[in-house]
């Protein structure tokens, strides 16, 4: 029998070299992968730069080069999540700066000049028309104050000025994105919504021809509308329209030929919830022939889907990936985001037949494989005979080991959206908990995507129930069956899953703390003052409002504070435009009145999420903190300084 010799220390009070510094000094988000010939470039949100996002190039020589000098910012305001807000042609970089919402054109090695005067517009959804000398983009115009933002598809020519900030191709709905130029650029293709529907609601695909000087003619709509989900409009080499619907109860290829025709009909989602701009998950290698990733049993699949004599044929790319993104053509080659449980996100190039090459890692902070926990996926029973989904991370650490017959704590995660998943993909953060001592629960509770239409409206009215249900399930779930102590469940979670750890926390006695970062207490608050984009979200969620206001208020944690007995946190970005600092502020001052265990860390600059490594290291080390002083374990390898209320003694 082989003797364990590592240490035996309390969980959550192991060492861990996984600490806040190494994670922020040590990572950088990546997306906004570009192919530009020869060259790719991709987008690095680095912590430890403020938080600034910059286009980073990388030449067929293996150089990597900064692009964009401080400084600048490519980031867009745009529906305030933004996302593919830059386009390359021949070296010439066109992006959108963050400071300033304007648009800039960088001539290689040049200093960025504006091409856009500085109005109250944003720009977001890029795309190139080089033949008429434009950028072709989706424009939110703030300019009249006292209305709702409008939003349209405008045309802005390269070389600036545009005075007016573009000139309008479409409008007249509340939302407009996707815009496609077919190859020959004869025939622009984009998606619209109105309120109060979401993309993954309710969208139309429209085509339109695109006269010389750049107007549109013939517009029609050629897919969606009552009930279907139309996006991610691209054309073939050949000109073909090819979109993702979910007419089919799930996100899969059509091709327009003439009307709608489906590629290959699986139970499985080709694509996901258009929060950001310039999702990619399909690219053409040929006319009919595709790199695709979809979504399927709790993991992404690459896969190559070609059209033979017999049809067309899905072939199961074999590589080491498990969420794959950001696809984009190159030659015969994908360069795409990636990642898979012992990965973090990567760049990588993947060849017709799955070889793949690492282009740039978001973690440079090297994990040996003893020390990685990698996650199991699990299906556990939740309310009304329904199965839910999530992936469990155990406490790991090749050193230390904790006490005979104890069971860890365990940290229930609730991701944001709340349209949105959770992957199994190597997450620093995720790993600080576990090398610490701290299992990992990472819930993908009804409403999540990627397990199909009907999953994803289990929320539909029930926001705040149906989540709040699935993971006190889930947590349960791994209680019972010996994995952690059912005396010490946590749960955390951001925005719209900071929501769901307030509900939890007040509506059920499962959780023993908690830990809200930028989350919604008051759902009534939330519908009368946030942005445009999420403005009717809940319409679906909750239900219209005033007309369910009782049902607003019913949801709302802010109002039952006094069914609220656990600790919890709060971190909150004081220039957070889509959860307003005083959703935070109030439920705090409501917890700490009624002398309970709470804290309140608010961050200036910061928005709708924290970028800043001081302060991404404040968030993870406060709430590290927080539930040791709630469990009675010392954590190891922090500083501490959170200013706790209510603490005993």
């Amino acid at each position: 029998m082989n003797e364990d010799h590592r240490a035996v220390l309390p969980y959550g009070a192991w060492p861990s070299a996984i600490t806040a510094d190494v994670i922020t000094a040590g990572s950088v988000g990546l997306g906004g992968v570009t192919v530009d010939g020869p060259d790719v470039y991709w987008i690095e949100s680095r912590a430890h730069e403020g938080g600034r996002s910059l286009l980073v190039r990388l030449t067929p020589d293996g150089a990597v080069s900064d692009v964009t000098p401080p400084p600048f910012n490519v980031r867009s305001r745009v529906h305030e999540y933004g996302g593919r807000c830059h386009a390359v042609q021949g070296g010439t970089v066109y992006f959108s700066h963050f400071a300033d919402d304007r648009l800039y054109r960088q001539e290689s090695a040049q200093a960025p000049e504006p091409i856009t005067p500085e109005l109250q517009v944003r720009y977001a959804d890029l795309e190139l028309d080089p033949a008429r000398g434009c950028l072709v983009a989706v424009r939110e115009d703030h300019r009249e104050a006292q209305q709702e933002a409008r939003n349209e598809l405008v045309a802005l020519a390269l070389g600036g000025p545009n005075a007016e900030g573009g000139v309008v191709l479409a409008s007249g709905a509340d939302f407009y994105a996707v815009p496609r130029l077919s190859p020959d650029g004869s025939q622009l293709a984009w998606v619209e919504w109105n309120h109060p529907n979401m993309p993954w609601d309710e969208t139309r695909l429209m085509l339109g021809q695109v006269a010389a000087d750049g107007s549109l003619l013939d517009v029609r709509q050629v897919a969606g509308g009552p009930g279907e989900s139309a996006q991610e409009p691209r054309w073939s080499p050949g000109g073909v329209l090819h979109f993702v619907s979910d007419r089919s109860g799930w996100w899969n290829l059509y091709r327009l030929n003439p009307e709608p025709e489906a590629l290959y009909p699986l139970d499985a989602e080709f694509s996901g919830p258009q929060w950001q701009f310039g999702s990619s998950t399909y690219v053409f290698l040929a006319d009919e022939q595709l790199i695709c990733a979809y979504h399927q049993g709790g993991r992404t699949q690459l896969a190559s889907l070609d059209r033979g004599g017999s049809g067309w044929q899905l072939t199961a790319l074999d590589t080491p990936f498990t969420a794959a993104s950001d696809l984009r053509v190159q030659g015969q080659q994908v360069v795409l985001k990636a990642g898979a449980p012992d990965r973090a996100p990567c760049i990588v190039r993947l060849s017709a037949d799955g070889d793949s090459e690492i282009l740039r890692e978001s973690s440079t902070f090297p994990l040996p494989p003893d020390e990685v926990s990698v996650p199991e996926a699990i299906a556990f029973p939740t309310e009304g005979g329904k199965t839910a989904h999530a992936f469990f991370y155990p406490p790991r650490n090749a050193g230390v080991r904790g006490p005979q017959g104890e069971q860890p704590p365990l940290l229930v995660m609730s991701h944001g959206g709340p349209t949105g998943a959770t992957e199994a993909v190597l997450d620093p953060s995720v790993q600080f908990w576990t090398s610490r001592g701290i299992g990992v629960l990472d819930v993908n509770y009804g409403g999540s995507t990627g397990f199909g239409r009907e999953y994803r409206q289990r929320l539909n009215g029930e926001w705040g129930v149906v989540d709040v249900q699935d993971c006190v399930n889930a947590a349960r779930f791994v209680a019972g069956r010996g994995d952690a102590d059912p005396q010490r469940l946590a749960i955390t979670g951001g925005s719209a899953g900071g929501y769901t750890t307030l509900c939890a926390l007040t509506f059920s006695e499962v959780f023993a703390a908690g830990a809200s970062h930028y989350g919604v207490s008051d759902a009534e608050a939330l519908a009368q003052d946030t942005h445009k984009f999420e403005s009717r979200y809940m319409d679906s969620m909750i239900g219209p409002y005033p007309q369910e206001k009782a049902c607003y208020q019913a949801r709302s944690p802010i109002h039952f504070t006094e069914r609220l007995k656990r600790p919890v946190v709060f971190f909150q970005g004081l220039d957070d435009k889509v959860v307003l600092p005083d959703q935070a502020r109030k439920m705090f001052e409501a917890v700490r009145s009624r002398g309970l265990i709470t804290a309140l860390v608010e961050f200036a600059g910061e928005g709708h999420g924290f970028r800043r490594a001081e302060n991404v290291k404040r968030a993870l080390e406060g709430e590290l903190e927080f539930y040791g002083q709630v469990f009675g374990f010392t954590p190891a390898d922090i500083t501490p300084g959170l200013e706790i209320m209510n603490l005993p003694g």
